[in-house]
């Protein structure tokens, strides 16, 4: 059994900490921004953070595609920089290149029941709505394990998810608690720290997403964006120009929530309210606001461009310090288990 001062150690240092990632599956657009980024920088400055590129859990429905998969794990790393992660406040790594991730799959794999993962919310839905792929394979019903060891591997507190990611992180705490039942208390139960939401609808008023084609990416130039905001559903029950609108029901009014200062907020509310302002008047000042947003983070990439080692020397250090501090903790996972 782990010692109460180890124990006490552990939590001293998980009330500090916490970890998160993200897929690299593709260009990251203004949802993924408000929806994750913004809060990943905030939380920088208030504690530890670890954030690393899931490359492996990609590969559980990606695989077919594994060499995109590598091409594309420097350009998310560039996405998350311009945005304001910085590697001098947080650990930024690859999770493939951190082998002990696997190692603590494995071992956490012989103690969960597969009655856990076949009742996971995400794992029915996923196989519905992705049809077009063959997922009856082992790594896609693990999966949760596979998060499971990248989150307690590091003791972290905190796991910033949005509300419907709660059920997958209630799985995290369900196989540290088994495996403090078993072994003794070693790993914290790691708690949600929930995004604060950010209504980011995409072009054509779904989820935005790269698969339904109605994102705006981060990198994207105003050039591309331009018809695609002009273009953008709006209030579809206001017919005419002349015809009063719904602020509330209009896709495009929760992108001003996000860009566009207070009491301009207020001056289109009441001149669509009124009628007195139209759409495409509207998506003119939208597109000043994305226009201001994006600049700086455009002239952030370009200088990166420039610098293609730096991405590089990003993960490599990144890399080195989240390795220093997982194999602190499967040294104690191979003691507890008598390895």
């Amino acid at each position: 059994m782990a010692s109460d001062t180890v124990f006490s150690a552990i939590n001293e240092l998980a009330a500090h900490r916490a970890v998160s990632g993200m897929r690299p599956t593709g260009a990251l657009h203004l949802g993924h921004y408000f929806g994750v980024l913004k809060n990943w920088v905030a939380m920088q400055e208030e504690m530890e953070t670890f954030f690393f590129v899931a490359d492996w859990h990609a590969l559980t429905s990606e695989y077919e595609n594994a060499r995109g998969i590598g091409e594309f794990v420097p350009e998310l790393v560039k996405d998350w920089l311009v945005a304001g992660l910085d590697p001098e406040r947080s650990v930024i790594f690859q999770q493939s290149k951190v082998k002990e991730h696997a190692e603590l799959h494995l071992i956490l794999s012989m103690v969960t029941p597969v009655s856990w993962l076949e009742r996971c919310p995400t794992y029915k839905e996923q196989l519905q709505q992705l049809q077009g792929k063959d997922l009856g394979t082992y790594g896609f019903l693990g999966y949760p394990v596979l998060m499971s060891s990248d989150i307690i591997i590091y003791r972290p507190r905190w796991v910033p998810v949005g509300q419907d990611q709660v059920p997958h992180l209630e799985m995290s705490r369900e196989i540290a608690r088994r495996f403090n039942h078993l072994y003794g208390d070693f790993f914290p139960e790691p708690e949600a720290r929930l995004t604060p939401q950010a209504k980011c609808p995409g072009l054509d008023g779904r989820k935005m997403s790269k698969s339904y084609h109605n994102t705006i990416q981060l990198r994207e130039g105003m050039d591309s964006i331009e018809p695609k905001i002009r273009g953008m559903l709006t209030d579809t029950a206001r017919l005419r120009r002349s015809d009063p609108g719904n602020p509330d029901v209009c896709n495009l009014f929760p992108y001003h929530e996000l860009l566009t200062d207070k009491a301009t907020q207020e001056d289109i509310r009441s001149g669509c309210a009124t009628a007195a302002l139209g759409c495409v008047d509207c998506k003119k000042i939208l597109l000043k606001g994305l226009a201001d947003f994006l600049a700086p983070l455009h002239e952030r990439r370009a200088a990166l461009d420039q610098k293609p080692e730096r991405v590089f020397e990003v993960l490599q250090a990144g890399t080195e310090k989240a390795r220093k501090e997982a194999r602190k903790t499967m040294d104690g996972v191979r003691e507890l288990i008598g390895f």
